[in-house]
C-alpha cells in the first residue's frame, strides 16, 4: 500500500511539473510574440565614403528622400498591404528619384548608355527573379517581379530582357529619361582618370561642390527589406551598375544570395556595395545560412560577414528578420539608410548607428 501510494504521489508531482514548465513555456512565447513587432522595413540608398562635410541643403536631399520612400512602406504595411508589393512601389518610387543610382539618375557606362539591373526576392517560397542590362524599362524591379511571378525563369539579361520586357507591356522610356547631368560629369571625371568607379572610393573629384563629393564617393543602389502583418518577407534591389563600366559587366544587385535574398524562415536582405565581393562571398544568402544553421540573430550574422567576411569599405546590408529584427549593417563611413516598424521605430540615418536625422 505505502509502495502504491508512494508511486501515485509521485506521478501527480511530474505531471504537475510537466503542467507548470507548459505553462511556463506558453507564456514565454507568449510574452516573445508580444514583444514582436507586426510589420517592419529598412531600406537603403547606397553606402561608402559619405563626407559629414557635404552641403546642408544636399544633405537634407537625401534625408527628405529617404523620409518620402520609408514613409510610404511603413504606410503600406500599417495599412495591411503584402511584403512584396511594399518592396516593389518603395523600390519604384527610388527608381524615380535622381539622387540614387537607380532608374533615372543611373549612372552611365563607358559609351554614355544606360544598363539597369535589379532583382526580387519573396521568403514565402524563395521565388525570384531578376533583370540585367536593360536600358528602356523605367522600373526594372516591376520586370524583376514579373519574371518571378510569370516565367518559368529567374533571371533574363541585356536583349532578352528587353523582349520580355516587350510581352509583360511594362513601361517603357527612351534611355534619355535616365539622364542627368550630374551622373554626365561624373562620367567625365571617371573618364578622365581612365577608372571604373567603384563609387565608395575616398577620392574626392577633380572639381568638388554640389553633389560631387557624393556623386565620386558613394554607392547609390536602392534596396528594400519587408516583414508584412503576415509574418511574410520579401526584398529588392535595383541599380544603375558602376559609372564608367564596359563590357556589359553585372554587379551583385540581380544575384540572388548575393545582392537579394529573403526566407521566412530567416530574413530579407538586400546588399549595397562592391559587387564583385558580394558575389563571391553569397552575401546576403551567408547572413541566413548563419541564422538558420547557428540561431544567430539577424544583426549578430550580418556582423559577422560584413566585418568579417568582406574587406573595410566593401559597403553593407539592409534586413528584417522574421521576428522583425532590423539590421543596418556596413563596413564604410557611411550608408544611406531607414528603417521603421509597427512599436514606433522611425529612422533616418547617413553615417553613425546612433545618428537618427528623423
Amino acid at each position: 500500500m505505502t509502495y502504491q501510494i508512494t508511486t501515485i504521489l509521485l506521478l501527480a508531482f511530474s505531471v504537475f511539473m510537466l503542467t507548470t514548465a507548459c505553462e511556463e513555456s506558453s507564456s514565454m512565447d507568449n510574452n516573445e510574440a508580444s514583444e514582436r513587432p507586426e510589420y517592419a522595413i529598412a531600406l537603403h540608398g547606397g553606402a561608402g565614403v559619405i563626407s559629414r562635410d557635404i552641403d546642408d541643403e544636399i544633405r537634407q536631399e537625401y534625408v527628405d528622400a529617404l523620409h518620402e520612400a520609408i514613409r510610404l512602406g511603413r504606410d503600406m504595411l500599417e495599412e495591411g498591404a503584402e511584403a512584396l508589393d511594399v518592396v516593389e512601389q518603395v523600390v519604384r518610387l527610388m527608381e524615380d528619384n535622381p539622387l540614387f543610382n537607380a532608374g533615372r539618375g543611373a549612372v552611365m557606362t563607358n559609351e554614355e548608355t544606360f544598363e539597369l539591373d535589379a532583382s526580387i526576392m519573396d521568403g514565402r517560397d524563395l521565388s525570384a527573379g531578376a533583370v540585367a542590362g536593360v536600358t528602356t524599362v523605367r522600373h526594372p524591379i516591376t520586370l524583376s517581379r514579373l519574371v518571378m511571378e510569370n516565367s518559368r525563369h529567374v533571371l533574363f539579361a541585356r536583349d532578352g530582357a528587353e523582349r520580355y520586357a516587350d510581352m509583360m507591356e511594362v513601361e517603357r522610356v527612351d534611355p534619355s529619361f535616365f539622364h542627368t547631368e550630374r551622373r554626365y560629369e561624373q562620367l567625365r571625371r571617371a573618364q578622365e582618370r581612365d577608372e571604373v568607379r567603384l563609387d565608395h572610393s575616398g577620392e574626392q573629384s577633380m572639381n568638388p561642390g554640389g553633389h560631387a563629393e557624393i556623386d565620386d564617393a558613394k554607392f547609390g543602389t536602392v534596396g528594400v527589406a519587408v516583414l508584412d502583418r503576415n509574418g511574410n518577407l520579401a526584398a529588392g534591389t535595383s541599380t544603375g551598375g558602376m559609372t564608367n563600366k564596359r563590357f556589359g559587366r553585372v554587379g551583385d544587385s540581380p544575384i540572388h544570395g548575393a545582392g537579394t535574398y529573403a526566407n521566412n524562415e530567416t530574413c530579407a536582405i538586400s546588399s549595397t556595395g562592391t559587387g564583385e565581393e558580394f558575389i563571391r562571398h553569397a552575401v546576403a544568402f551567408q547572413i541566413s545560412a548563419i541564422m538558420e544553421y547557428t540561431g544567430a540573430s539577424l544583426n549578430d550574422a550580418a556582423n559577422q560577414v560584413i566585418n568579417g567576411k568582406l574587406q573595410p569599405g566593401d559597403g553593407g546590408i539592409i534586413g528584417v528578420s522574421h521576428t522583425g529584427e532590423i539590421a543596418m549593417v556596413f563596413n564604410s563611413p557611411g550608408m544611406f539608410r531607414a528603417a521603421a516598424d509597427s512599436r514606433g521605430r522611425f529612422e533616418v540615418a547617413i553615417w553613425d548607428e546612433e545618428e537618427n536625422l528623423d
